[in-house]
């Protein structure tokens, strides 16, 4: 995928991100401590039939850190929508795991007029459960630290992102995930914690989300553990007429343990919004 991804800077800062596909246009947004490449297996079946932009967050793949004055996944949301207008993009829709459905809320709630449907998958448009908040903190402060992901936080954060059986069911996942945290360090750990300070001090979006007057289909694996199946009911409960899907056998990273699964859920989904 990196040898077709474009540029785009802010702040003179530069975001790499795929553009694959023609037709209505899909805006990908990626899990925290992953890159666009975790979108593979749906883009390409999906780009056949549409658009799909597929950014790095700032500090992850090969996009650069974060411009100094990014605070917020508010922030980096009106960077979303700063390059669908580079790209000249009216109408998109956005297909949104973790972090990208964080931001995904932001920027629905910044343009309404501009997003087409939204898809929220293993995220939640909530605060960050104190619990949670004050562990995840305390890991970036040691990330931070070190300027490196220590062993103990990879062996602690690994097994967050998948089902309780991936090790043995889809052990190259696992183990490509985990060389790819030991191999950050310097300043790159240094903004990846940066970036998670945001994440997971992001604002609370659900008494906004009520708002939402647009297609919502909430998706998340059954064994997610960062996010647990409850928040994906709680972000359906608030917002009038989305659809919940709980995805068997997956944990945080549903569209990479069960890939042709997630791949006919989005497209059985845009072919009732296109």
């Amino acid at each position: 995928m990196d040898a077709i991804k474009k540029t785009f800077s802010i702040d003179g800062q530069t975001m790499h991100y795929l553009d694959q596909g023609d037709g209505p246009v899909l805006l990908f947004g990626h899990s925290y401590l992953w890159d666009s490449a975790m979108w593979a297996p749906q883009v390409e079946v999906l780009s056949q039939a549409y658009r799909c932009i597929v950014p790095d967050l700032w500090a992850h793949g090969s996009s650069e850190a974060a411009p100094a004055t990014t605070r917020s996944l508010r922030d980096y949301a009106s960077h979303m929508v700063a390059l669908m207008d580079h790209l000249s993009i009216e109408e998109f829709s956005i297909v949104g795991l973790s972090v990208g459905g964080m931001w995904g809320g932001e920027v629905a709630l910044q343009v309404p007029q501009r997003v087409k449907s939204l898809v929220l998958m293993d995220t939640f448009l909530g605060l960050e459960p104190e619990v949670t908040h004050q562990k995840y903190f305390g890991m970036l402060d040691a990330v931070t630290a070190a300027k490196q992901f220590p062993q103990p936080i990879v062996d602690a954060v690994v097994p967050l992102f998948f089902a309780q059986h991936a090790a043995q069911d889809t052990p190259e996942l696992v183990e490509k995930f985990s060389n790819s945290l030991i191999q950050i360090s310097g300043e790159r750990a240094e903004e990846i914690a940066r970036v998670g300070r945001m994440v997971f001090g992001r604002r609370d979006l659900m008494e906004e989300s009520e708002k939402f007057a647009l297609p919502v289909l909430i998706a998340v694996g059954q064994e997610d553990k960062p996010r647990p199946v409850l928040e994906s009911y709680l972000m359906n409960d608030a917002i009038t007429g989305s659809q919940l899907v709980q995805i068997p056998k997956a944990g945080h990273i549903s569209n990479l343990e069960q890939p042709e699964l997630v791949t006919k859920m989005l497209q059985e989904f845009f072919a009732t919004v296109y």
